[in-house]
């Protein structure tokens, strides 16, 4: 690696992996991993004609709520609608408010237009990007039936104040781990740390079978008005007598069923996640252990000792400190890395849904967001390595290194961030 900034030079060096986490040729960075087994239990699906089945679904629904330690899980046929399942057992409904941070994807919270209740945004702390606990006491009016606690980018919110003001309200807490598959919670399991949760399980996740979705929870009663409302197949297992006078047809006029392909492959994915995701922690500590002390750039992860960890670390991302490189732009220091190889460097994260036309003409999402209204210039994508491998780890490091040492040669040439910086779809989407 050159001395020199090969963006000031108008030079670009070659990338330094023979990919990224969007291509299928660079072992550091491939994801998912497709196993021997995965493709035979597919292949016996299409043979048994059993895709639109239950009985593979039903044995992976147990042994992912056996790994989480809760007694119900329901899969469903996406993530967006497990976590609208989840709205409905939680009791959400027409006039009810939903407590989201205005930082997260979409199918977080947008669900909840559908069920004619309204979202109502909270700031975000922009230490752990998750909801920030204080922002939403502030939030709370009678209308206020959920909260969800969306574990943003793998790091866990903080569940014990969030789930102490629902308890002083009286209204449920959802969790929405669909970045989170794995992450742990001052020891315990994301997923087991709510009145429910639900996530995504799509093949762009840490825990990834295909387009799909789960749903977790220690409350029958949320389970069967879940069941109630999408998997009218599954009404059998109805046990309240309210519900069961109500059963025949899926009361949300919706199929929610688990695709049999993605259970399939689920059950021969969970037991090896635990050590795949052991790995991915491991390289990417080793990253931000590398950087420690470098100016500008801060690990996005939990506290060593605090028996928190990021899980798989979907789609990483590092805070940035401009005021520490003489106010250099997240943007100009991202083009200065892709200039160096580091091919998935991108400034910013997810846009405001408060911003949103859907949103924004709810009173309740006017403001303000002092946090979150700065987080875009004070963020940025990194690498998510899957596999521990130093040495070229190292290089990624290197030229993060070699960017912020140099950032004096980058001012000149800094126009700033865009105001509109940020991005619907929360990483960058293969071609």
């Amino acid at each position: 690696m050159t001395t020199t900034l090969h963006l000031t030079a108008g030079t670009r060096a070659e990338a330094l992996d023979c990919g990224n986490e969007f291509t299928t040729g660079s072992e550091l960075f491939r994801w998912p991993v497709i196993t021997t087994e995965m493709r035979a239990n597919v292949l016996a699906v299409l043979d048994a004609g059993t895709m639109s089945g239950t009985d593979v679904t039903r044995k992976f629904e147990r042994a992912y709520a056996d790994w989480i330690g809760v007694p119900f899980a329901l899969g469903h046929n996406t993530g967006t609608a497990a976590l609208a399942g989840a709205m409905v057992g939680a009791g959400l409904g027409p006039g009810d408010e939903l407590i989201a941070p205005t930082a997260t994807f979409w199918a977080s919270c947008t669900q909840a237009l559908a069920l004619g209740a309204k979202v109502v945004f909270a700031d975000i702390d922009p230490e752990t990007l998750c909801i920030d606990p204080a922002d939403i006491e502030r939030r709370i009016t009678p209308r206020t039936r959920a909260i969800m606690a969306v574990h943003h980018l793998g790091y866990p919110a903080d569940m014990d104040r969030i789930n102490a003001i629902a308890r002083k309200h009286k209204i449920k807490v959802i969790e929405d781990v669909s970045h989170a598959q794995g992450s742990r919670y001052k020891g315990r399991p994301a997923g087991a740390l709510a009145d429910v949760a639900a996530m995504s399980l799509m093949s762009a996740k840490s825990f990834a079978i295909g387009e799909a979705g789960i749903l977790l929870t220690s409350d029958r009663a949320i389970y069967e008005r879940v069941i109630l409302w999408g998997h009218a197949e599954r009404h059998g297992e109805l046990t309240d007598p309210a519900l069961i006078a109500r059963s025949g047809i899926p009361n949300g006029g919706w199929k929610c069923r688990m695709h049999q392909l993605s259970s399939a492959v689920g059950l021969a994915e969970l037991p090896l996640y635990p050590a795949q995701i052991a790995e991915i922690d491991r390289a990417m500590n080793y990253f931000y252990d590398r950087l420690e002390g470098v100016p500008g750039i801060r690990a996005h992860r939990p506290p060593q000792g605090s028996g928190s960890t990021m899980g798989g670390w979907y789609c990483p991302h590092a805070l940035y400190r401009p005021e520490e490189l003489g106010g250099l732009s997240v943007t100009t220091f991202c083009k200065a890395l892709n200039a160096e190889g580091v091919a998935i460097a991108t400034p910013g994260l997810t846009d405001l849904l408060h911003r949103h036309p859907l949103f924004a003409e709810y009173p309740a999402n006017s403001g303000p967001y002092p946090a979150a209204e700065t987080i875009q210039g004070r963020t940025m994508y990194i690498p998510w390595f899957k596999r521990f491998r130093p040495e070229t780890i190292d290089r990624y490091v290197a030229a993060y290194r070699k960017v912020a040492e140099h950032y004096r040669e980058l001012l000149a040439l800094d126009a700033g961030d865009d105001p509109q910086l940020g991005r619907w779809m929360l990483s960058p989407q293969k071609k």
